[in-house]
């Protein structure tokens, strides 16, 4: 949700949403996740939390159309992604990159940085999601497993990107389903 004002008064902007096919899906991937960013969000709807990310990957397991993403064991939204059978991947225009840098830098555990963000929190089902996304992926978990050292098989990323040993989560999750915004519903 948005909050416009003009001179004739202000007004809300609200994402009118269409369920499409994974496969309908038509950003590059790699532009979505490694340049845009997005917000991974996971609880219910007594509570949530999300994080930025700019890791991950659209692909084929299991006979499924997959996402999978990674977590630090550090980051407050690992719990909720832990603990909830689905998690969303939120996808933003330009425009909201300042928001992802704040959303990606604050933990939740110091404060209620939803709300902060100015982000209106929706649910599919018991999912958490962000109206403001262009586009939404409602995801179901099928493989979690911890990253370790020993398995980088090239050295140097193992010391360029985790030199206090903080390996990821690996995430591997079915997109049960694809919401785009279709249009905005002014109110």
């Amino acid at each position: 949700m948005a909050i416009c004002e003009t001179k004739k008064g202000r007004y809300i902007i609200m994402n009118v949403f269409k369920e499409i096919s994974p496969e309908a899906i038509r950003k590059n991937t790699f532009q979505m996740i490694g340049k845009e960013w997005m917000l991974i969000a996971a609880g219910d709807q007594n509570k949530a939390n999300a994080m930025t990310a700019s890791w991950g990957g659209f692909g084929v397991m299991y006979g499924k159309n997959v996402v999978y993403a990674v977590v630090r064991p550090q980051r407050y939204t690992k719990e909720f992604i832990d603990r909830e059978d689905e998690f969303s991947l939120n996808f933003f225009e330009k425009e909201y990159k300042s928001t992802l840098k704040y959303m990606g830098s604050m933990s939740g555990r110091m404060e209620d940085k939803i709300e902060k963000s100015g982000l209106t929190l929706e649910f599919s089902g018991n999912t958490p999601y962000f109206n403001e996304a262009r586009q939404i992926l409602i995801c179901k978990k099928l493989y979690a497993q911890p990253m370790e050292g020993k398995y980088i098989i090239d050295s140097k990323l193992d010391r360029t990107w985790y030199p206090n040993k903080d390996y990821h989560t690996l995430y591997i999750a079915e997109i049960t389903k694809a919401l785009k915004a279709t249009r905005q519903s002014t109110f």
